[in-house]
């Protein structure tokens, strides 16, 4: 061996985890590796370029920036990186530059393979420093596009305008036209119980225009008599993508800026068009706009696109799921504006409910449609009924047609025992909880998942109450809840190997759906109903149940990951299917993975049946029914 080998050697041996390497595969290293030098400044490596090497750092200084730009990490000498693109696709995802003068010693990605595949000390290594990586790619961090890195505040261009209630219109459009503003917060004045001026309301140029000019009302109206008073807002601290949702869903176009409990400003949709033009938002005006079901119908290529795009914008599993869930709701929404202008007005109130993942902003491109009708309590069937079954046929089918296959299982609207007034709704969950059986509660599991979708919304919040009064503590409903959690396990064998399924179409395949994502939100919803959440999406659930520490030093955040990793390896795949053309579907083949993604796929499985065992021992479901 030449004396430079010799040097690389004898610095291999000191810095893990080569240091972790057994002599031989360290000699083997040593002779294969080469020495370059980069002068301060100098581009190392280049996003998407293709990625040959594993560098580490001899001496000297390099950073590693996302591809936004933003720093990701600095390492000195023994640091290591590149691996990340040589286990995933053999293209750099992080660009690197030399900080300083740096010496770098390059490892030929042949060597670097057979090394992961061969010292299983050596992959575990890499797999600890590369799962976090991954999560970073996945994370609201990640990702090319503004929208999806930007938090609220940046977006706050000026300080908050405000103005008490008591104010006359006249006064208030004064104070607009002075600031320069399209809307002002409003504010009643501080109480000894509240020490601070509290935002009581918020009204726009709009507001002005459609409740005071058009109804002819003079000047001197109050301006508490023409403003919102049900405020929508964001905290300073949330995603500009996250204001766009809450605008589409809510429909408003000026949003207040809180933190603290105080407001910091007013966002509107304009300043985040001008952020993102082109993505669910677009998406979705193009669906509200619509004047038919054929035409909605023809929107599918598009909702196809908008998540396709998502995904290689490097988007994670909530910005996807939320995103689509949006989409589903505007596509069910306007239908509903379809139906009752060819239908009439209806007869009493109601509320279109979406339950399953659409409830919990969790859908993906693969999905289908799942929703009940709550009604006004003064709904008489033998009036109201008819009615209400046009209603919710209009709906259906016109879902059906727009790419949301009907509900296999019969959970929809269109089915007479799924619409129901409040208080019948009330009393069938008071039912399910007070007298379980797993046998009801499989039959009903999924509408412990519900959110308004339209009409009364306020009805699917009493619900949701409702059930987290009643199953908190009700220790025979949660072990009925716990057994049918269980019924779907983490495709693992007795040694760790992944377990396929043949369904006669998929004969090398795992339904990543029905062992995977399916079964993490399963348990996470028992724990939820235990601590008494209304949480409805996956994640805030798990933030509730961390909080309220019911589970082991450390199992929340491993759930977390586990969810976004095996919910992404679901959305890529559904994503690659449209990309060749395919019709989407949940079934992976392990070996269409790369080493790395099967390792950490394997972990995140491992992570569910762990999670399962708990569950198991925490609820004795054995006791159920």
């Amino acid at each position: 061996m030449q004396i430079e080998q010799l040097e690389i050697l004898d610095f291999l041996r000191l810095h893990p985890p080569c240091s972790e390497l057994p002599e031989e595969a360290l000699r083997r290293v040593a002779a294969a590796t080469d020495v370059r030098y980069f002068k301060a400044g100098t581009q190392i490596l280049a996003f998407g370029q293709a990625a040959e090497f594993w560098h580490i750092v001899r001496s000297g200084a390099v950073e590693i920036f996302r591809r936004s730009g933003t720093l990701y990490n600095q390492l000195t000498e023994g640091g290591h990186f590149g691996e990340f693109g040589l286990l995933r696709n053999k293209r750099v995802r992080f660009p690197a530059k030399a900080l300083e003068d740096t010496l770098l010693y390059l490892v030929p990605e042949a060597v670097f393979t057979e090394l992961f595949e061969t010292v299983e000390q050596f992959a575990e290594w890499v797999e600890v420093e590369d799962r976090s990586r991954l999560r970073q790619v996945v994370s609201r961090h990640e990702g090319a596009s503004p929208l999806m890195t930007a938090t609220v505040a940046n977006l706050v261009g000026r300080p908050t305008v405000v103005l008490d209630a008591g104010a006359s219109a006249t006064e208030a459009a004064r104070h607009m036209c002075e600031h320069g503003v399209s809307s002002l917060l409003l504010t009643r004045a501080a109480t000894p119980a509240d020490e601070r001026p509290k935002v009581v309301g918020i009204v726009t140029d709009r507001d002005l225009r459609s409740r005071l000019l058009a109804s002819g009302r003079p000047g001197s109206t109050p301006v508490s008599e023409i403003m919102s008073g049900n405020l929508i807002s964001v905290q300073h601290n949330q995603l500009v993508f996250e204001a766009m949702l809450s605008m589409l869903r809510h429909h408003v176009q000026h949003l207040p800026v809180m933190r603290g409990g105080q407001p910091v400003g007013v966002i509107t949709q304009s300043d985040i068009i001008h952020y993102e033009s082109r993505n669910s938002l677009f998406v979705v005006g193009n669906i509200l706009r619509q004047t038919s079901v054929d035409d909605l119908a023809a929107m599918l290529p598009d909702v196809r696109a908008c998540f396709t795009r998502m995904v290689a914008e490097d988007a994670n599993s909530r910005m996807i799921g939320s995103a689509m869930s949006v989409i589903g709701r505007s596509f069910k929404q306007r239908l509903l504006e379809l139906a009752e202008a060819e239908l009439g007005p209806p007869p009493v109130g109601y509320c279109l409910l979406a339950l399953g993942s659409m409830a919990r902003q969790e859908q993906t491109i693969v999905t289908d449609q799942d929703n009940a009708l709550i009604l006004a309590d003064d709904f008489d069937p033998r009036l109201h009924d008819a009615y209400f079954e046009r209603l919710a046929r209009f709906v259906c089918d016109g879902l059906a047609r727009c790419g949301y296959e009907y509900c296999k299982g019969g959970v929809m609207a269109t089915n007479r025992q799924w619409r129901r007034p409040l208080r019948q709704w009330e009393a069938c969950f008071s039912e399910w909880i007070e007298r379980p059986t797993p046998q009801s509660l499989l039959d009903s599991n999924i509408f412990f998942d519900l959110d308004s979708v339209a009409g009364t919304g306020e009805w699917a919040a009493t619900l949701r109450e409702h059930v987290a009064g009643k199953a908190k503590g009700n220790a025979q409903f949660l072990a009925c809840m716990a057994r049918n959690a269980l019924l779907r396990t983490a495709p693992l064998g007795f040694f760790k190997e992944f377990v396929v399924e043949s369904d006669g179409q998929h004969t090398k395949g795992i339904n990543i759906k029905r062992r995977g994502t399916a079964p993490l939100a399963d348990l996470i919803r028992v724990h939820a109903l235990a601590v008494g959440s209304t949480a409805r999406n996956s994640f805030d659930r798990l933030n509730d149940v961390i909080d309220a520490g019911i589970l082991p030093q450390g199992r929340g955040p491993d759930l977390h990951d586990a969810l976004e990793f095996i919910a992404m390896v679901r959305i890529r795949h559904q994503a690659a299917d449209l990309a060749a053309g395919r019709e989407a579907d949940n079934s992976i083949e392990p070996e269409a993975l790369s080493d790395f993604e099967r390792r950490s796929l394997r972990d995140a499985f491992q992570i569910l049946a762990n999670a399962q065992k708990f569950l198991k021992y925490r609820y004795q479901p054995g006791r159920a029914g």
